[in-house]
């Protein structure tokens, strides 16, 4: 904004705020109404007051304001320094004291007054304004016209036979439509006493600037009213329709929190009710931020009683372990544990004592090496995925262990000196372990039963990790109520037998804890209600269109839509694909016209890539085997996972967009990780690769931005839907493929597994769409006759 326009708004502020404290209390409203318009149009137009013979010109002063007999001496003594000011302003020569007393001023007639002014200064030529109060521009030399008189809703000059496609076009053609200037129009549409400047209106009609905040809105609203246009006419045109207003009347809301919840608040949000506005920010806060779950209230609790054990020197390949694992072991974003088994990774308090740490790693070199050592036996590896999740679930035993039972966790009190790995094979340590879980939650769940499950791998006949390393009992002590002496000299004396006896009785609490386990985070409870519909990708499919529709224009807004197309192709290339997030998050990219990764430097890498393929003339997605979850599955039979990407619904003309520049726009600077998806860099960014915690992130502010119906704000693509990751995507391709065929083999195919397991985990298929697709196979006969 130019200098001078903000020193005459704030100029203009200033006087209108001496007419409140000098002019008010000693004049009726009427003059104070007709006073302060008239002060403020030579501010606005830059003249000076009327002057005569070198003196401030009362009667033509009075004439302009319509107060000629309310002018009194006590009035004009208010008024002077208010006028002296705007002279000085102006930077014009000081006017004169008045050379004769006020009551002559009195005297004089009216029909006098005009006379002397006409004969004398032939400068002054004021103007009574319309009945809005607002003021004409005086010249200096000859009369100008008279403002138009405000009409506030004027009749159309010719009807509309266009529609302009563009916010700025859209004003012009209507203002045209309606004969309006910009100034006609400010005066016709903004209040006096609003700090809205012209400026600002102009820079619209000029295409500089797009309304942003929460006033200009509200200025647009009164533009729709004044040419009798539908409510929005105008916004639906703005560039950028998923931008954020600035402006809204929060409160005591931090920072962070407005940021997250202004693009979620209706326009009008200000002018609402307090009750009105309250039960928003409950909604916004409670559906869209954190998402209204059983599981996530528990786990918002949970998640602020951290017990855990770190083991930040526990390394995995020859490299430190995934991010997710120091996020969730040190201060993760709890949003990330709705993806994760409990929400109790989140905490982190404590590192592992050295000894502890020690045998963490032996056991992580054991179960992740190429080869094991010398003289010892296993079955099966741990992939990176695995190992991060197994220091985790043990680190958070350990840390219930070793938590003081004065706390708030009510932990065991074991000193961290006598953690051990040795401590495993006791049945009293599981038994406690479990039932404080049990307390804590209230009710044992599957988790409880996997633990069980890892234990028994450790203590299995000769290929479990604690039993094939006996001197772990050496650091054992006895733990009051939990581990007796007697226990311990007959482990020392009898290891196998100790272990065995162990493997026992965790496969007893194993069948005893599956017989009445329940489920507490259910995966299907946020997007039950795409579940629900007849066809779920089709219900599901509806968060990309929302996306298109609310599309920045790139030349304006080059990152926004950059942000966009990403989280269009998100969406698009999990539903085609249904990857899991990983696999989708490490999946790279090879551009139009570059030569391919290798196959076998793809499997080195363990991730897949995205290329052109020639042979089939389309986008090409191979993905060797080794990089699932599930590699050993008889859906790959060691072969890799190759789909030609269907170009359906402009996702080639997305998807050469964002590669050849969108993708760039969100690089900015940084180094290329290489993935199809980055992160938009920022100047505190260090790395623009997404890792689990924050690919989630970006999967749920998506469903945030564009899947959660606002009915207070009419966006949003699907009603009911609450925040979710990236994996409930298989969700629903298993069930949309089993309402519409019925077949768990297919099923299957659209998300890399086996039947059994869709039957197991993911198909929410139920009782009445089987009786509908078998009603819909034998109602053909009948349809038929």
């Amino acid at each position: 904004m130019p200098k001078h326009d903000l020193s005459s708004r704030h100029f203009q502020r200033k006087i209108s705020e001496f007419c409140e404290v000098r002019i008010a209390p000693i004049s009726s409203k009427r003059v104070l109404e007709n006073l302060r318009p008239y002060l403020i149009s030579l501010i606005i137009y830059r003249e000076r007051p009327p002057i005569l013979n070198g003196h401030l010109d009362w009667t033509a002063i009075g004439e302009a304001c319509g107060v000629e007999d309310e002018m009194t001496a006590e009035l004009r003594k208010q008024l002077r320094p208010a006028l002296d000011a705007i002279t000085l302003w102006l930077k014009a020569p000081p006017v004169s004291e008045d050379a004769r007393p006020a009551k002559q001023y009195t005297r004089m007639s009216k029909t006098e007054a005009v006379k002397k002014t006409a004969q004398v200064s032939s400068t002054r030529e004021p103007k009574r304004a319309a009945a809005d109060g607002v003021f004409a521009r005086n010249t200096s030399a000859q009369r100008g016209p008279a403002p138009k008189p405000i009409n506030p809703f004027p009749n159309p000059l010719f009807e509309a036979t266009d529609d302009p496609a563009s916010f700025q076009d859209a004003l012009i053609y209507q203002m045209r439509r309606f004969g309006d200037s910009y100034w006609q129009l400010y005066r016709a549409v903004v209040r006096l006493t609003e700090a809205f400047d012209s400026k600002t209106l102009l820079s619209w009609i000029q295409g500089e600037r797009v309304p942003r905040s929460v006033a200009s809105f509200d200025i647009l609203r009164r533009i729709e009213q004044r040419y009798r246009l539908s409510e929005g006419y105008f916004k639906a045109k703005l560039p950028h329709q998923a931008r954020s207003l600035y402006g809204h009347d929060l409160g005591d809301i931090s920072p962070a929190e407005r940021r997250r919840i202004s693009v979620h608040l209706p326009e009008d949000f200000n002018t609402l009710p307090f009750t009105k506005r309250e039960e928003i920010l409950d909604w916004v806060r409670r559906i869209i931020i954190s998402g209204s779950t059983e599981y996530r209230r528990y786990q918002a609790a949970a998640s602020k009683q951290p017990y855990a054990i770190r083991f930040p020197g526990v390394t995995y390949g020859g490299g430190s372990l995934s991010p997710r694992t120091r996020a969730s072991a040190a201060n993760a974003n709890q949003n990330m544990a709705e993806e994760l088994d409990d929400p109790d990774l989140l905490s982190g308090v404590v590192d592992a004592p050295p000894r502890l740490a020690m045998e963490m790693a032996d056991l992580i070199r054991f179960k992740t090496s190429t080869l094991t050592a010398i003289g010892l036996q296993r079955n099966g590896v741990w992939g990176e995925e695995t190992a991060s999740q197994k220091i985790e679930h043990l680190g958070l035993m350990f840390g219930a262990l070793a938590a003081s039972p004065s706390s708030i966790i009510k932990g065991r009190g074991v000193p961290l000196s006598h953690l051990s790995f040795g401590l495993l094979i006791f049945p009293g340590v599981w038994d406690w372990y479990l039932q404080w879980r049990e307390q804590r939650r209230g009710f044992y769940t599957k988790w409880e039963g996997d633990m069980l499950m890892v234990a028994q791998a450790l203590t299995r006949a000769e290929v479990g990790w604690i039993r094939q390393h006996p001197e772990l009992v050496k650091n054992v002590r006895p733990i009051d109520g939990l581990i007796a002496p007697e226990e311990i000299e007959f482990a020392t004396r009898d290891w196998n037998g100790a272990c065995d006896a162990f493997h026992r009785h965790a496969a007893n609490r194993s069948k005893e804890i599956q017989r009445v386990a329940r489920v507490h985070r259910d995966p299907f409870e946020p997007i039950m209600c795409v579940l629900e519909a007849d066809s779920p990708l089709a219900e599901y499919r509806k968060i990309t269109d929302e996306i298109l529709k609310r599309m920045p224009d790139e030349d304006r807004y080059p990152r926004p839509a950059a942000e966009a197309v990403r989280s269009f192709l998100l969406l698009r290339l999990g539903l085609h694909l249904g990857l899991r997030q990983k696999n989708l998050r490490q999946l790279r990219v090879c551009p139009r016209g570059n030569f391919p990764t290798s196959e076998r430097r793809l499997e080195d890498m363990k991730c897949g890539e995205l290329r052109w393929s020639d042979r089939d003339g389309g986008w090409e997605v191979l993905i060797p085997s080794v990089a699932f979850k599930n590699a050993s599955s008889s859906f790959f039979g060691q072969k890799p996972f190759r789909l030609i990407l269907p170009d359906l619904l402009d996702l080639y003309k997305y998807l050469e967009a964002y590669i050849d520049k969108h993708r760039g726009v969100l690089l900015g600077s940084a180094k290329d990780p290489g993935t199809l998806f980055v992160k938009t860099v920022k100047t505190t960014s260090l790395d623009a690769a997404y890792d689990s915690t924050t690919f989630y992130e970006a999967w749920r502010t998506v469903i945030q931005r564009y899947g959660i119906y606002n009915p207070y704000t009419g966006r949003g693509a699907i009603k009911g839907l609450l925040p979710h990751g990236p994996h409930n995507l298989r969700d629903i391709l298993a069930t949309h493929i089993l309402k519409q065929t019925g077949s768990y083999e297919q099923a299957s195919y659209a998300i890399q597994d086996t039947p059994d397991v869709v039957q197991q985990h993911y198909g929410r298929f139920l009782p009445q769409d089987k009786a509908a697709l078998a009603a819909r196979i034998l109602n053909q006969v009948w349809e038929a006759e």
